[in-house]
């Protein structure tokens, strides 16, 4: 006879392995500090090669001014307000991605030990049932 509680916490369980398991579990796999490093060091180049594309961008809309005759001091000084610019706003962008996967490695740190708890509990209730006794052979010397 199935037991109903059994069947619905095997359930609950099931459906958070579903639901949550895509993101959970593969954190699993790292460090903390490795998790959020890899995650920074893609947010890095990703940052960087979005800077250099709309720099590009920019230069190509402004480059009949570019053309038409710009000093070499007024070069360097864009040179540095864009450079000011991409430090300042890298730093940003790596603070906000250290901190938002900080967090998701934390969530599903603690929702990992959650589904581990539940599975022990599971296991130590319903798992220790002794199964009924039949008189069947196992293999051994017959009588």
């Amino acid at each position: 006879m199935l037991n109903e509680e059994k069947v619905r916490y095997m359930t609950e369980l099931a459906i958070f392995e579903k639901k949550e398991g895509k993101r959970i579990f593969p954190v699993n796999r790292y460090f903390k500090k490795d998790y959020v490093g890899g995650h920074m060091f893609r947010s890095f180049f990703g940052y960087t090669f979005c800077y250099l594309l709309l720099l590009s961008m920019w230069v190509l809309y402004e480059l009949d001014e570019f053309m038409g005759g710009i000093t070499l001091e007024e070069l360097l000084e864009l040179g540095k307000r864009w450079g000011i610019i991409y430090v300042v706003g890298l730093a940003a962008y790596l603070f906000i991605t250290w901190r938002v996967y900080s967090l998701r490695y934390e969530y599903a740190s603690r929702a990992q030990t959650m589904y581990a708890s539940r599975l022990k509990h599971l296991l130590n209730r319903y798992g220790r049932e002794k199964p009924e006794k039949t008189k069947e052979n196992r293999g051994g010397r017959g009588r």
